[in-house]
């Protein structure tokens, strides 16, 4: 039995500055919107500042999450605190489906009984809210956002505020050209819409990996396949688990080879094969010289039927 771990430094520092930025710009540009959209009795601001206020919520709860994440392994939390930064996607990603479902209450209440908005006022808000939250993607988006789940999260975010003005500036240009003010809810409702979508990807997959789903990324049949192709040693892999804690794929094996003249070489060369192939850094693998057997030897085998064992 081995265990191979090696440790690269973490981007948190960077994404922490980034997200605290972000979060200043957000939770500023948010009050001003509160107010323009009842100053201007645009459902459309409102919306967006229903956005804003979750997103800084959310930015707020994604930094203390990368705090946290940076507190080292302990005996009681063997994996550090890197799961938190998943429960804080989950939790922006219920936020916004909640923000989204009262916004589109609104907006059907207004459709109902339509409400004067003054244009002008809104425009300008709009505008500035565009700008505001471009700045504030653009800083999120350089993060390492495609890796870590929890700055992806923040991201979609400000990409929902973004919409958000963008539907307010819409809005806002057909109340002024024509005065037709159910424009405001119906481009709210599409905005919300847009962000939903968005928040589903993102439940999915926090909540992949809060019930130890394996990555999306990682085929396990495929990496089987691979590894007694490439391994000539290697006859057969059973008992495979894999997992995701924070951004780092962990995975339990256990590998049947013809015994080795040098067993820690092979076991480095398997090693080597789950890290350069699939970016699996830590790895406990167990090495057997008698054929596995027994019905749970075959568990993650999915051409494996009802009495179908494989014979070496």
């Amino acid at each position: 039995m081995a265990h191979s771990h090696s440790h690269s430094p973490l981007p948190q520092d960077g994404n922490a500055r980034r997200l605290l930025l972000a979060f200043g710009i957000t939770a500023g540009f948010m009050i001003i919107e509160v107010i323009g959209g009842f100053v201007s009795g645009s459902l459309a601001l409102l919306a967006d500042a229903g956005h804003m206020l979750t997103d800084a919520a959310a930015l707020l709860f994604a930094l203390l999450a990368v705090q946290f994440a940076r507190r080292p392994p302990n005996t009681r939390h063997t994996f550090g605190w890197l799961r938190l930064t998943t429960l804080a996607a989950f939790v922006n990603a219920i936020a916004l489906v909640v923000i989204t479902i009262l916004i589109v209450w609104e907006a059907v209440q207004r459709f109902n009984h339509p409400q004067p908005v003054a244009g002008a006022t809104m425009m300008v808000i709009a505008v500035a809210g565009l700008l505001a939250n471009l700045v504030a993607f653009w800083i999120l988006h350089r993060g390492s956002e495609e890796k870590n789940l929890n700055v992806r999260a923040a991201a979609l975010h400000a990409l929902g505020d973004l919409l958000g003005s963008v539907g307010a500036i819409a809005a806002a240009i057909v109340i002024i050209l024509t005065g037709w003010t159910p424009i405001d809810p119906i481009l709210s409702v599409l905005v919300s819409c847009l962000v939903l979508r968005s928040a589903w990807q993102l439940l999915k997959e926090s909540v992949n990996e809060l019930l130890e789903g394996a990555p999306r990324a990682i085929d396990v049949e495929e990496l089987k396949r691979n590894l007694n192709r490439t391994l000539p040693e290697v006859r057969d892999v059973h008992h495979v688990h894999l997992w995701q804690v924070g951004e780092k794929p962990v995975m339990t094996l256990h590998v049947q080879v013809v015994p080795p003249h040098d067993h820690d070489a092979l076991l480095g060369r398997i090693q080597h094969f789950l890290e350069h192939h699939y970016q699996i850094e830590h790895a406990t693998i167990q090495m057997e010289y008698q054929p596995c057997n027994g019905p749970e030897c075959h568990l993650n085998e999915t051409q494996a039927g009802p009495g179908h064992h494989h014979h070496h």
